[in-house]
């Protein structure tokens, strides 16, 4: 937040008035790729003192941390979608847009003075059509507010190539044609695989709206699009206890489990996620943030409470649990028999379940591992020059690392043929990579050759003075 006085005179009064202005953050980029911004907490002519809080950012409200949202959450087995720390989520959370959360992507473009000239950014050029360039300003800049996908050209650029002298046969090939001979390459920013979004803002450098270029110097051209992004399976959603999870499935409202007023689940925990980590910590979360919800109060308990006494927590939880049964004159919300549990209804059957289950509403948060950022498939692409296997890496567009462990994964099904594939054809066999089609077509044998990784091991060996060949026919 930046501040800035200005002093100035009102015309209406005879004194000179102090006026501070802040300037608030407004759709900027975080490192983690996020929206920072900030909004005022005050509306105008109100009243505030030093030391007041005139602004929240995206993690806070009225001055209070506030990253997540309180859900109402059972602890239940669910068809076994959330086996292993898995979670189940209601649709209705995707359609209000909670945990939805803006993203920006900034993509940057140099314009540079070549030895063949200046290269240049335009509209005006003949190797697109013209619903390519439609979104395009006259200086071949995307316009703010576009919507883009995938493969749209951001920044249309051509850099001017050296020219040469055309051959007799070239020459009357372009009069044949009626064209001329193009001396310039198309080298223009476009939104790369797997980005879509809104242009949200556009910067440009201070040089560069100037005809010329000092030598050494480059133009630049930032554009920052920005995405939303709903909850997806695969996914993944904390509490403040380490209790943490990959989203497997989301169910529509209907079909899940509800109370006897009618409430739905918004998320479906595993109760085993409890014991095995010892953070149950989170039941008391749960529990008084339920209890929180229904008679609108707010909790903050220290930590290490059992100073105050023996099982001080459980006290002070039953407590306020049968308070809160007695306030709102719903007896279903404590047993005696089965303390913090109730009876929920199947949400598929309309039948309730044999078993009390355990319900409450404690704090979660989404996390930044999302899966639109890991999630990556490969049909073909680029090999490497030395061993003929898929390049590393989503950004190369390329393969999935199968290690030696993952052999042995397979080795102790016992599927063979997979694996020959996995570690021939679909790796770093050429011989069998060029005829695969042809066996497919023809419904022949498929024959594997020798892979290329084997052959630079060779040759290393070779390197040594070591005489080591492939042998056809053994002897």
């Amino acid at each position: 937040m930046k501040k800035k006085k200005n002093y100035f005179k009102n015309r209406n009064l005879i004194y000179n008035k102090n006026i501070t202005n802040y300037y608030l953050e407004n759709l900027n980029k975080s490192n983690q790729n996020t929206c920072l911004f900030q909004k005022p907490i005050y509306s105008l002519y109100e009243w505030i003192q030093e030391g007041d809080i005139i602004a929240d950012c995206g993690a806070s409200t009225k001055g209070q941390l506030a990253l997540g949202k309180n859900m109402f959450v059972a602890y239940m087995a669910w068809e076994g979608y959330n086996f292993e720390d898995a979670l189940i989520i209601n649709k209705k959370l995707i359609d209000n847009s909670i945990y939805s959360s803006l993203h920006i992507e900034k993509f940057e473009i140099e314009i540079f003075h070549t030895p063949d000239g200046l290269e240049e950014t335009t509209c005006e050029t003949s190797a697109f059509n013209i619903s390519t360039l439609i979104n395009l300003n006259k200086n071949g800049i995307i316009r703010k507010g576009t919507w883009v996908t995938e493969g749209d050209i951001l920044v249309c650029k051509i850099t001017p190539l050296p020219k040469k002298t055309l051959l007799y046969h070239e020459k009357l090939l372009y009069d044949i044609l009626g064209t001329k001979k193009s001396f310039i390459k198309e080298n223009s920013l476009r939104v790369p695989l797997g980005v879509f979004g809104r242009i949200i803002k556009i910067r440009y450098s201070n040089n560069f709206f100037t005809s010329e270029l000092i030598k050494g110097e480059s133009k630049k051209v930032q554009i920052y699009i920005a995405q939303k992004r709903s909850l997806k399976v695969g996914d993944k959603i904390s509490g403040r206890h380490g209790n943490k999870g990959i989203i497997s499935k989301i169910l529509s409202d209907q079909d899940m489990p509800f109370l006897l007023n009618g409430q739905s689940m918004d998320i479906l925990l595993n109760p085993l996620g409890i014991p095995s980590r010892m953070n149950v910590g989170q039941i008391f979360e749960a529990l008084l943030g339920f209890i929180g919800d229904t008679l609108n109060k707010k909790f903050k308990v220290s930590c290490f409470d059992e100073s105050y006494g023996y099982e001080a927590s459980r006290s002070f939880t039953y407590y306020q649990l049968l308070e809160c049964c007695k306030k709102i004159e719903k007896n279903w919300l404590f047993s005696k028999q089965n303390p913090t549990k109730t009876l929920l209804y199947n949400g598929k059957t309309g039948e309730i379940f044999e078993q009390f289950i355990f319900v409450g509403k404690p704090y979660l948060m989404k996390l930044i591992h999302i899966v639109d950022d890991k999630i990556h498939a490969r049909s073909t692409g680029p090999y490497s020059l030395i061993t003929q296997q898929p390049l590393r890496g989503r950004a190369k567009n390329g393969g999935q690392r199968f290690g030696e462990m993952e052999v042995w994964a397979l080795e102790g099904f016992g599927i063979a043929y997979i694996l020959q594939e996995l570690l021939t054809i679909k790796s770093d066999d050429l011989h069998g990579r060029n005829t695969i089609f042809e066996t497919i077509f023809k419904t022949r044998s498929v024959s594997f050759g020798t892979p290329e990784s084997f052959k630079v091991v060779l040759r290393e060996l070779q390197s040594l003075c070591l005489d080591i060949q492939i042998l056809d026919v053994f002897v």
